[in-house]
């Protein structure tokens, strides 16, 4: 093998992947791997990475952090990509999540059961499309997650649309409930009034173009 061949972008050493075991990697080999990508998920004992997020994506985990943390009660939290252990050969990563603020543990956390989860959000991008569609809530629901936001861009306005979900607990499966597009209004987990088009405003009223 060349000099060439064994080192990566600007002389650094190449990356070498990690090579599962044949049984899959496990929830808790997620925190042992070396060198993995930020916000690498484990789904089904595979390791899961992200694509660049876009600037839309980052704007709807802002808007929807901001405005959940600043409307839930004191006994709850809201936290942005961090994963849920459902299993141990499960660890996805929510966009963001409503959580029993008794949930948190440390500064050290990594992670948190599905029973503290009230709410897992899910803003979908081209990459994730099943995933976040099909495949990441029925996880959820099957771990007993009782709320599942999954939001995608409007093609026409390049606004929030947000499908609220809740779980039925004796299928162990999710139920529409509501489809929002430019302001979304739930009961449940607690009273929710999110303005959709203000994904794009900055602090002081200017707007960012969604994209």
């Amino acid at each position: 093998m060349s000099a060439a061949s064994e080192d990566g972008l600007d002389g650094e050493p190449a990356y070498r992947w990690p090579i599962p075991p044949p049984e899959g990697w496990t929830a808790d080999d997620l925190d042992r791997i070396p060198g993995l990508p930020p916000h690498t998920e484990l789904i089904d004992g595979s390791l899961v990475f992200m694509s660049p997020q876009t600037a839309f994506h980052g704007r709807c985990m802002r808007l929807l952090e901001n405005a959940l943390l600043a409307q839930a009660p004191d006994h709850l939290d809201v936290m942005r990509e961090m994963t849920v252990r459902l299993d141990s050969k499960n660890r996805p990563e929510p966009d963001v999540m409503v959580l029993s603020a008794d949930a948190n543990t440390g500064p050290g956390q990594t992670w948190y059961q599905p029973e503290d989860i009230l709410l897992a959000v899910e803003v979908v991008s081209p990459d994730s499309l099943e995933r976040d569609r099909e495949v990441k809530p029925r996880k959820y629901a099957e771990a007993g997650v009782p709320h599942f936001w999954r939001v995608e861009q409007d093609e026409d306005k390049g606004l929030p649309v947000v499908y609220v979900y809740e779980l039925d607990p004796a299928t162990k499966s999710y139920a529409l409930t509501g489809i929002f597009h430019d302001r979304v209004k739930a009961a449940a987990p607690f009273e929710i009034d999110i303005d959709l088009t203000a994904v794009g405003r900055r602090r002081g009223g200017s707007e960012a173009e969604p994209r």
